[in-house]
């Protein structure tokens, strides 16, 4: 039987906010933006290439704004990302040298953190 983790909440406390940053700092692609009722609003981001996709959340999961850490996503490049990021206005650190990987991190405007991993060649 297949699985696949299609979407992930991300509790954020702005909706319009957290999605300018993901979309027009990270480069997310905005899938959806769809007022349900006056309570919901779904919003879908998906980063490019990727086939899962994150859920903007203020009230769809009991997750406190900043409470998720460590989701990560596998770039081809991490100086070229991380001069994207810093570009765009991201706080991203410094390239983090590691034998399975070179990574950068950053969080979002309430703190979720993100790790950006650059897989060694194989040889």
């Amino acid at each position: 039987m297949d699985m696949k983790i299609e979407l992930l909440a991300v509790p954020v406390s702005d909706l319009d906010r957290a999605k300018e940053f993901y979309v027009d700092k990270i480069g997310f692609n905005a899938d959806y933006d769809i007022p349900v009722s006056d309570e919901l609003r779904f919003i879908q981001l998906t980063p490019p290439g990727s086939a899962c996709s994150i859920v903007l959340d203020t009230n769809m999961t009991t997750m406190a704004p900043g409470t998720v850490k460590g989701i990560q996503m596998v770039i081809a490049d991490a100086d070229a990302a991380r001069a994207l990021l810093v570009e765009k206005g991201v706080d991203a650190s410094e390239v983090d040298e590691q034998d399975w990987g070179r990574f950068v991190y950053f969080e979002d405007p309430d703190g979720n953190s993100w790790a950006l991993q650059q897989i060694p060649a194989r040889d």
